[in-house]
């Protein structure tokens, strides 16, 4: 009888074995901005996410998903503790997100010492795509640079032969006006560096840049700042006096607040909601009917993309995350439908990608929507991809 109940308390033990295995979750940390004037940001990355989560049937590789968001208050010192929070206490297997450069570079160490993998939504300084470059660090994003270029080039297509730059004081806004200075072949007139994120009022840049003589004027600012910066140049009487080029400063999340004021001021970018590729048909029309009102913004696409990423290489991983090189190997093959189209990492793990010159247009129901105009450049390779170590 002894020997009876041992053996089937064995072969119950046996069978329990890939039960509790296949309890396993794949848990994911998404560090955002879900509180203040930037909310809306962060909160489009996360229906994005969530979107591609529904689209995976909230598993991957068969394994459910767990995703805990963490709100940085768009702090640095407050990014870097919820960081270190996920990877300490909540053990997560990646880590996603990220808006702001500033935040991203304080988090950044913390999760390479730890070894977990982490995929950028949107931050781009250029340090992580030159010498901090690192084997588990991935964006689906850009650097911070390559925008602003790609206007930059476009701004030499239309003959300007000088431009006033005004920016954002942070990591950021200093690559994006680097940016484009390095690639417009005209003459930068003046550079103005605004207080980040508190200033709204920018009346004394606006002055200076009207009185500069300057042909154009650049402006990187994304949120609430965008929407405020938009608005008082066509208060100043600059809309339709002074072409205005932009990166980042209109999306589908400041339009509605911009109205008219954006009409005619062109902007760059790797994502359009009508690039025609069936996985962002998808991810748009899912997008709209989930979140009632609401359009997808380029935030929302690259954060779909990071779950899609994710998801490809726990599937190519058949969900063992144990074996770092194999992992690293399936996120650098990008073997997914990106809502971009095609992509494919350089040695840095930063995309090589198109960018695109969008233009503001009032759609079908007459709601103002951003619409691709042209290619700017194809394949585009960020310019400190040689200084990254790994080859």
């Amino acid at each position: 009888m002894r020997k009876a109940l041992l053996a089937a308390s064995a072969a119950v033990l046996l069978a329990a074995g890939p039960a509790v295995a296949q309890q396993k979750t794949i848990k994911i940390g998404f560090v955002s901005t879900f509180s203040g004037p930037t909310a809306g940001i962060g909160n489009d990355m996360r229906n994005s996410f969530e979107l591609a989560l529904d689209h995976m049937g909230r598993k991957m590789g068969g394994i459910p998903v767990e995703v805990i968001y963490e709100d940085d208050g768009l702090k640095p010192d407050v990014g870097k503790q919820k960081t270190e929070k996920l990877i300490e206490s909540d053990k997560v297997d990646f880590i996603s997100g990220y808006i702001w450069s500033n935040v991203m570079l304080a988090s950044l160490k913390p999760i390479v010492d730890s070894k977990t993998f982490l995929v950028i939504a949107n931050a781009g300084p250029s340090q992580i795509a030159g010498e901090l470059c690192s084997s588990t660090v991935f964006s689906t994003s850009w650097n911070n640079d390559q925008t602003p270029q790609a206007m930059g080039l476009y701004m030499n297509q239309k003959g300007v032969k000088s431009v006033f730059l005004i920016g954002p004081n942070y990591a950021a806004g200093k690559d994006m006006l680097a940016g484009v200075a390095s690639t417009f072949k005209g003459k930068v007139i003046g550079q103005e560096l605004t207080t980040w994120p508190s200033q709204l009022d920018f009346s004394a840049e606006l002055a200076k840049a009207k009185a500069s003589g300057a042909e154009a004027v650049f402006v990187f600012y994304p949120g609430a700042a965008g929407v405020q910066f938009l608005n008082q140049y066509a208060a100043a009487g600059l809309k339709g006096t002074i072409p205005l080029f932009t990166a980042f400063t209109i999306d589908e999340l400041s339009l509605p607040l911009q109205k008219e004021n954006a009409i005619g001021v062109t902007g760059a970018q790797e994502w359009v909601n009508d690039l025609p590729n069936e996985a962002n048909k998808k991810f748009v029309a899912d997008y709209r009917k989930k979140y009632t009102g609401l359009r997808p913004t380029f935030y929302g696409a690259q954060s779909y993309d990071a779950a899609q990423l994710i998801n490809s290489a726990v599937v190519a991983t058949k969900g063992d995350l144990s074996d770092k090189t194999k992992l690293q190997k399936a996120m650098e093959k990008a073997d997914f439908k990106s809502v971009r189209g095609g992509f494919k990492f350089g040695n840095n793990h930063v995309p090589i990608q198109n960018f695109y010159l969008q233009d503001v247009v009032k759609d079908a129901d007459g709601q103002l929507s951003l619409k691709t105009v042209a290619t700017i450049v194809k394949d585009n390779q960020d310019q400190h991809h040689d200084k990254c170590p790994m080859k």
